[in-house]
């Protein structure tokens, strides 16, 4: 035998294989019939189509997923708090804390104290916030309507609601 060929190691007595793989062979179509059958893989790839074509069309307004959401929370919720964002986001507050920074930065929010909590600031879009915001919730609708074009109106409103009844506590 040469220096680089491999030995098979005795299997040690008393253990069993949980599984045995079939001999090799190429494979023509690859059998996705298991995973076609799971929701999270279902979710996850449909999640990843729009994903990719969602951070393509942010880039002119230089958007990730998350300042894009954290952006239109705002401007439908005007003064809605840090803690507010973290809770609907599901961002931890160290993470939301570089975000808002970032975001206030470029000029499109600004904190302002909050009406009620002395303690809270409340987060508001700023003109040129607004004005950025309305133009990528426009991009994002019609992406939503590019990338479910094999589906009717009916079925984009019933795929919604039940994606929502999986990850929203007491939806029905």
């Amino acid at each position: 035998m040469s220096s680089t060929s491999v030995r098979p190691r005795k299997k040690p007595q008393g253990t069993t294989a949980p599984f045995s793989a079939p001999p090799a062979q190429g494979v023509e179509t690859v059998d996705t019939g298991f995973l076609r059958t799971l929701v999270g893989y279902n979710s996850r790839r449909a999640s990843l189509a729009i994903i990719e074509v969602f951070m393509e069309r942010m880039a002119v307004y230089d958007l990730k997923v998350v300042d894009f959401s954290v952006l239109s929370l705002v401007a439908h919720n005007p003064g809605i708090t840090s803690r507010q964002l973290c809770a609907t986001l599901g961002v931890l507050p160290p993470n939301l804390v570089g975000l808002i920074a970032g975001l206030e930065k470029r000029g499109l929010i600004e904190r302002r104290p909050h009406p009620s909590d002395g303690r809270a600031m409340g987060v508001h879009l700023t003109a040129a916030g607004a004005d950025l915001t309305a133009q990528a919730e426009h991009t994002a609708a019609q992406l939503e309507v590019d990338a479910t074009a094999r589906l009717t109106g009916a079925e984009r409103k019933t795929l919604i609601r039940l994606l929502q009844k999986i990850y929203l506590p007491g939806s029905a």
